[in-house]
């Protein structure tokens, strides 16, 4: 009995040991199919992440001076987005009042800062130069070279820095000479189409009257305007500033002495321009003197299109023509002009690059033409397209059936850009001291030769002194 009862209870704890030990086979086996389904999860769960996260895209920051009204962004940015559904384009409007100072110094800021930047906007040469000279900029010759073209070829605008390219010209703002036809009309003069400085100069003495002058010569003023100490050199396509591009000093060049001489001519021997006197102590403004028909010919730049046929503050009461800037012999070429664009660049802490450089290049071109406020740089404009946009800027004045359209268009599908010369970091020196010595020429304290040499000399000095 005992014998019995003892081995009815070992196969019984036989059989529990056998059932507990099954048992924890299966939850073990249980245990692992769990955690490699886990994995397997987390791992599907990551790739997918990986996947979204690649599909999510690039956000580009872009920093411009360029406010709503004067380059309609609300339109433009959204017509690239839609063309490039892998990108987006934050704006940041740097100044509302589209003022390029306060612009460059939120950028600075913004850049030390280390916020992100992408895109940048310039408005200057000078300003774009030295933020390359910075290290702010990024070279985009790759992409320029994957593409395959030629920036001359396919701009208006050299925008080239030394060997490299480091942005895209925007917009395309020529200088060119306004003209009041009803005062021309009454001289019994042709609307200039092809013209030397020679044939502005008389041109402008015949304009005279003792109502009003020939041409008003905005500056220089206080170290800026400067387009006006440079006439004869900017008919030029090349060379064509105060300082060579090797840094030197240009004051010695013949045609800086013939700018000299034609202001001379003008103002003191023709009496045909407004005097400097005036100017200054009147604080006189090139619009003013245009739309009060106090001058037959101004000498401006072609952002002027927005205002050709008159506003409520500039009521238009006379046929506007336009003419091309002057060259220096009949022979020239022609159509070398000031101009001043945007350009537009890749930041060089940029993580995206070559979505930045996308951005730029599509801007510079068909963004240009939707844009729809300014000409474009971009040589793929044809002319129905030119013509279009110079109505719609056209249609935004007061009296655009007075403005010589045909003549504008004209002037603006023939005018180009000379190449780009650096400005030097200490540009604004310099030219505080051309105006300096222009007024001690135009005030009569000295002569032209005696002005040239003391440019000349102290210009020598301010380069040695920032070497």
């Amino acid at each position: 009995m005992n014998k019995k009862y003892f081995m009815l209870l070992f196969s019984m704890i036989l059989l529990v040991g056998i059932l507990m030990a099954c048992n924890s086979e299966d939850e073990e086996a249980t245990s692992g199919s769990d955690s490699e389904s886990s994995e397997n999860t987390e791992e599907t769960e990551s790739e997918n992440e990986g996947e979204a996260e690649s599909e999510e895209p690039v956000k580009l920051m872009f920093h411009t001076h360029g406010n709503e009204a004067s380059y309609n962004w609300s339109e433009t940015i959204p017509a690239f987005e839609e063309a490039n559904p892998g990108i987006e384009v934050e704006l940041v409007i740097l100044s509302e009042k589209g003022d390029t100072n306060e612009a460059l110094q939120k950028l600075d800021l913004a850049a030390s800062s280390g916020e992100q930047l992408d895109v940048l906007m310039f408005s200057d040469p000078a300003s774009y130069a030295q933020r390359v000279d910075l290290g702010m900029v990024a070279p985009i010759d790759e992409f320029i070279e994957e593409e395959g073209y030629e920036v001359t070829e396919e701009y208006k605008v050299n925008t080239q820095l030394g060997d490299n390219y480091y942005a895209l010209p925007g917009k395309f703002n020529p200088w060119y000479v306004l003209v009041n036809k009803d005062h021309l009309d009454e001289a019994g003069l042709e609307m200039p189409t092809d013209w030397t400085w020679d044939e502005y100069a008389d041109y402008a003495k015949q304009l005279t009257t003792d109502d009003h002058y020939g041409t008003f010569f905005h500056g220089p003023q206080n170290g800026g305007w400067m387009e006006y100490m440079k006439l004869a050199l900017a008919s030029e396509s090349e060379n064509t500033d105060l300082l060579k591009e090797d840094g030197t000093s240009n004051f010695e060049n013949p045609l800086f002495k013939k700018t000299l001489e034609l202001r001379w001519q003008m103002e003191k021997e023709d009496q045909s321009a407004t005097p400097y006197t005036d100017i200054m102590s009147q604080q006189l403004h090139y619009r003013d003197q245009f739309f009060n028909q106090d001058a037959s010919l101004v000498m401006i730049g072609s952002w002027m299109n927005t205002e050709l046929g008159g506003s409520d503050q500039f009521p238009l009461e006379f046929n506007v023509g336009v003419a091309p800037y002057p060259k220096n012999n009949s022979d020239d070429e022609g159509g070398y002009t000031p101009v001043t664009t945007d350009y537009m660049a890749v930041a060089s802490n940029s993580e995206h690059k070559e979505a930045a450089y996308k951005f730029i290049r599509w801007y510079t071109t068909e963004g240009q033409v939707i844009q729809g406020k300014n000409i474009p740089s971009w040589n793929g404009v044809g002319d129905d397209e030119l013509e279009n946009i110079v109505n719609i800027i056209l249609d935004d004045t007061s009296s655009p059936e007075k403005v010589d359209k045909e003549a504008l268009i004209s002037v603006l599908k023939n005018s180009k850009a000379s190449k780009l010369v650096p400005p030097a970091p200490y540009q604004a020196e310099i030219y505080e001291m051309v105006n300096d010595e222009y007024e001690k020429l135009i005030y009569e304290e000295q002569d032209i030769d005696a002005t040239i040499d003391a440019m000349h000399e102290q210009a020598q000095e301010i380069i040695a002194n920032n070497e």
